[in-house]
């Protein structure tokens, strides 16, 4: 697929790493509260806010009726940023620490139809011989308190669904390489659109930065999302969120990592999935290998048995795979 390129203007897992972790000055927590109009491009362009290493954000995703309208409405609203980090660098890496991920409001957003993002329905670029889909808009309830969301299933036998929340965000992105930018929807090395459900809260997001701020994106928030986000939404929603920035001073990663309490993770993102497979998994095998003192093939060998694969998406211009390799098997530091 071609992406629309736009000239702009201007914890074990990491231990090893953690200890070049730069902190200046204070730490301050910024209450944020974003424009009403977000961003629907990931570039560098005029900083929205500036945070110091160590520094806390409290602040929410955007809203609109897209989120809400049963009918009609307004479009997606775009993400939140950029925001700069004083002093990073391209010869470092940007931590960020996703502390709090709540739904902000009772409903959120799913459906099927139309010709955007989908995999096992007609898009604009997978045409097929078939009827068109039915276009369906599926307003969810979400029980903040319970930590639910239902919906009503008129047409199926069974007539109304509900399921536990796991929130997540869609969209976590530094300003990519070079003077472009590359649609909100578009996943890759600078993160983006990767809807992966491992961006909960209590997870540790590392991303390379290509300019000297790293210019922070960050937005798309599902109540929940399969594997896959085969529709093309998870249970699309507006979050509160809060995050920590951190910087790994010296240290230069390819493609972002992700890290929980049990699995540290790789996301890859390209077109055929195949590929977004083997980018995540040689990027796995060489993190092994620098990090935690693996042998090369001894690496890939015990990947190959114990690795856990999550297809991220397979709707976005780019498709994501993360690998997953268990802590547990980790050499104690």
């Amino acid at each position: 697929m071609t992406l629309r390129f736009q000239r702009a203007g201007q914890a074990v897992a990491l231990a090893g790493m953690l200890a070049a972790t730069a902190t200046v000055g204070i730490a301050e927590t910024h209450k944020f509260t974003p424009p009403a109009k977000g961003n629907m491009t990931y570039a560098v362009r005029e900083p929205v806010l500036r945070v110091k290493p160590g520094d806390i954000l409290e602040s929410s995703t955007l809203f609109s009726d897209f989120y809400t309208a049963t009918t009609g409405g307004s479009g997606y609203p775009g993400e939140v940023g950029p925001i700069y980090i004083d002093g990073a660098t391209p010869n470092d890496t940007l931590v960020v620490k996703l502390l709090r991920i709540s739904p902000k409001i009772d409903t959120g957003r799913s459906g099927t139809g139309g010709r955007g993002y989908a995999v096992l329905t007609p898009t604009t670029f997978t045409p097929m011989l078939t009827e068109p889909t039915p276009t369906r808009r599926h307003i969810w309830k979400i029980n903040r308190e319970k930590r639910t969301a239902s919906l009503d299933l008129p047409n199926s036998q069974m007539k109304r669904i509900e399921v536990p929340i796991s929130p997540m965000l869609g969209r976590l992105a530094v300003a990519p390489q070079g003077d472009v930018a590359i649609e909100g929807g578009a996943p890759g090395r600078w993160g983006g659109n990767m809807d992966s459900s491992d961006a909960r809260e209590g997870t540790t997001v590392y991303l390379p930065i290509f300019h000297e701020g790293a210019y922070f994106y960050f937005g798309d928030g599902h109540a929940l999302q399969g594997d896959g986000e085969i529709t093309g939404t998870g249970i699309e929603t507006q979050m509160d969120v809060t995050f920590q920035f951190e910087l790994i001073k010296g240290k230069r990663i390819d493609w972002p990592r992700y890290e929980d309490d049990e699995y540290i993770m790789v996301a890859g993102s390209i077109r055929p999935l195949l590929d977004a497979f083997r980018i995540a998994h040689v990027e796995m095998v060489r993190w092994l290998e620098t990090d935690y003192g693996f042998e090369r093939w001894e690496a890939l060998e015990v990947l190959s048995q114990v690795g856990v694969a999550r297809i991220a998406n397979v709707v976005d211009p780019f498709y994501t795979v993360m690998a997953k390799f268990p802590k547990k098997y980790l050499p104690r530091r």
